[in-house]
């Protein structure tokens, strides 16, 4: 395992971002350990919703966490408003940084990830390959 600590300029797609890293390190698998730090947008699914909810303004965020794939990212967040009323849920594309997000992603070279569909749920879930 190798862990990489990134920190996210204002203005950058934070979802985006961490999709295209693991492109760009050439990895299959990636763990989004830890992120904090600030949005003016976080597109979010709320459980049982089909449609993304979008908040604006200056969002703190309060966790991040998520695996990363080769197809996709599964990234569930936290934020807090600036009445300190927190939201979370799925994180969508779009969500801007303020002012700075630190995130923490450990790369995992034994593993490779994939998203397929798991008749059991419905949905696209993670696969987990060792590379070994």
């Amino acid at each position: 395992m190798r862990v990489l600590p990134i920190r996210l300029a204002p203005g950058t797609d934070l979802r985006l971002l961490l999709e295209q890293l693991l492109q760009e390190q050439r990895e299959q698998a990636g763990w989004v350990l830890s992120g904090i730090g600030s949005l003016s947008v976080a597109p979010l699914r709320l459980p049982g919703q089909e449609e993304l909810t979008v908040l604006e303004g200056d969002l703190e965020i309060l966790t991040l966490a998520g695996s990363l794939s080769p197809d996709g990212a599964h990234l569930h967040i936290s934020v807090a408003d600036n009445q300190g009323r927190v939201s979370g849920g799925h994180l969508g594309m779009g969500a801007t940084v303020r002012t700075t997000a630190e995130v923490l992603v450990a790369l995992l070279p034994a593993c490779s990830f994939r998203r397929e569909l798991d008749p059991s749920t419905g949905f696209r879930e993670l696969f987990i390959r060792d590379q070994a």
